[in-house]
């Protein structure tokens, strides 16, 4: 019973936001409600999977910065131009435990970009330094928040935020 009103509250802000969509609301206002209600549940469950990936995966994580907010799901990746406070999917997956990422603070954005990237699939290059290179979550995370990232939902051992 618990974990019902939670659902309930993340329903809502999917339908609401997919409602929210200029597609739809044209669809609506031409008179075609019922593609419209097809496209928009649609939405709400591509986006449900979304978040169950975001919760299974061990390297899932929502990374925001100056040029917007991005879900990283392993090898899928959901984005958009605004921040996380705009972008409710990546929101709800950070209210349900997914780690955040926050580089907004960062000014040397030039080590930064020579950052290895995170695993998608879990596995790590026993060399992680250099171009196309990649390192676990933690990992990624000790090396972003040396720069001045701010981190919520920490995965690493003895730290929550």
């Amino acid at each position: 019973m618990k974990g019902i009103p939670m659902q309930t509250g993340v329903l809502r802000v999917l339908r609401a936001t997919a409602a929210s969509w200029w597609r739809h609301k044209e669809l609506r206002r031409s008179g075609q409600t019922g593609q419209a209600q097809r496209l928009e549940r649609e939405t709400v469950l591509r986006d449900l999977g979304y978040l169950k990936q975001a919760a299974i995966l061990p390297n899932a994580h929502v990374i925001c910065g100056e040029g917007g907010t991005f879900l990283h799901l392993g090898w899928t990746t959901v984005s958009t131009f605004a921040p996380i406070e705009r972008f409710p999917l990546a929101a709800l997956a950070v209210a349900r435990g997914t780690p955040f990422i926050d580089i907004r603070p960062v000014t040397d954005v030039i080590t930064f970009a020579n950052l290895p990237r995170v695993a998608r699939d879990g596995s790590v290059d026993p060399d992680s330094s250099g171009p196309g290179k990649s390192v676990s979550l933690t990992t990624y995370i000790d090396m972003v928040e040396a720069l001045g990232a701010r981190i919520a939902n920490d995965p690493r051992p003895c730290r929550s935020t």
